[in-house]
Parts: C-alpha cells; sequence; structure tokens
C-alpha cells in the first residue's frame, strides 16, 4: 500500500498494490500496522456501504461534531465517484479549503479523513457503491452538515446534481451556522 498525505494535514491518499499472477490479484485493502506506522487511527467501529442508483447523485457534506468527531475510510468498490473533503476545523490555517478525488472500483483508491473534516461525494456512473469504515458510532444529536454549493467552499463538482436528500440540499451555509453558533 502506498500512502500519501495531501495538502490538508491529516487528509491521506491510499493507494493499494495489488499482486497480479495468472490467476487474477489480490489486494489488501487494510493494515493496522501500515496506518498505525503513518500515525493514522486504526479503531474502526462501523462498516457501512452506500449504493447510489444514478450517476449525479450527491451525498454531503457531513460530519459529527465533538466529541462524537469520526475518522473514514472511504473508497468506492463500484462504478466511480467525485469524493470530496472539506477542513472545518476551528483552528485550521486550511479552514474551509476543499480536495477532491476520483475514486473508482478499478483504481481501488482510498480517502483516509480526519477528525473535523466535512465529506461527501457525487456518482460519476450509475449503480455506484461506496464504503465506508468509521471510528465513531453514528450518534444523530451529533451529525450534522453544511451545503454542498456553499460560496465558502466554491467546490467545482463536475455533474449538475440528479439525485439529493432534502437533508442534504438545505443543510446550513457556513455564515449562517456561525450565526446560530454565536447564539
Amino acid at each position: 500500500m502506498q500512502f500519501a498525505e495531501t495538502e490538508l494535514k491529516g487528509v491521506w491518499l491510499i493507494e493499494p498494490t495489488p499482486v497480479v499472477d495468472d490467476r487474477g490479484s489480490f489486494t489488501r485493502l487494510f493494515c493496522e500496522k501500515e496506518m498505525a506506522d503513518c500515525g493514522l487511527a486504526t479503531r474502526f467501529v462501523q462498516h457501512s456501504r452506500a449504493h447510489s442508483v444514478k450517476k449525479g447523485t450527491l451525498r454531503g457534506l457531513h460530519f459529527q461534531e465533538d466529541p462524537y468527531a469520526e475518522v473514514k475510510l472511504v473508497s468506492c468498490v463500484r462504478g466511480a465517484i467525485f469524493d470530496v473533503v472539506v477542513d472545518m476545523r476551528a483552528n485550521s490555517p486550511t479552514r474551509y479549503q476543499w480536495l477532491g478525488f476520483e475514486l473508482t472500483a478499478a483504481n481501488m483508491r482510498q480517502i483516509y479523513i480526519p477528525a473535523g473534516f466535512a465529506h461527501g461525494l457525487q456518482t460519476l456512473t450509475d449503480d455506484t457503491e461506496v464504503s465506508y469504515l468509521i471510528s465513531q458510532f453514528y450518534t444523530p444529536h451529533s451529525a450534522t452538515g453544511v451545503r454542498f454549493n456553499d460560496p465558502a467552499f466554491s467546490i467545482n463538482w463536475p455533474l449538475m446534481p440528479t439525485a439529493m436528500s432534502e437533508r442534504d440540499r438545505t443543510w446550513p451555509l457556513v455564515k449562517q451556522r456561525a450565526a446560530i453558533e454565536a447564539l
């Protein structure tokens, strides 16, 4: 496995290395030791899967607030996605900066997303499946999000959204969140 930290501190691109022979291939997708050697969390308490029927489906931007902030290890196991992380950490020099990655079943790339980041994705193909390893249990009163088209981020989504939940469509803008938190 190859590990590369991105320009957003704590976000890592992980590229599994398949071993190929005449039978096919074998690929290690998770290695506690290799992750720990990079200083990454290795304890995950949930393994979730999201299936999207239509190309252009948009999910996010989601995160959980402290003390239930979560680490995620995300991969695309069928189809292709544009995967986005946004730094939401209050004292970070890269706060509100984002990165996008193309994850596909074929390239097997994974994104390691540390606590304090919002996460979202858009499907690039029909019939797409995404796998998540998550470090915290889902905690409804801590689960929150920000709007996918917030001008504070100006994310360049590759497609117009074709499907999205009402919750994701109506998350507050960062400016609105700040006003609410100031009360």
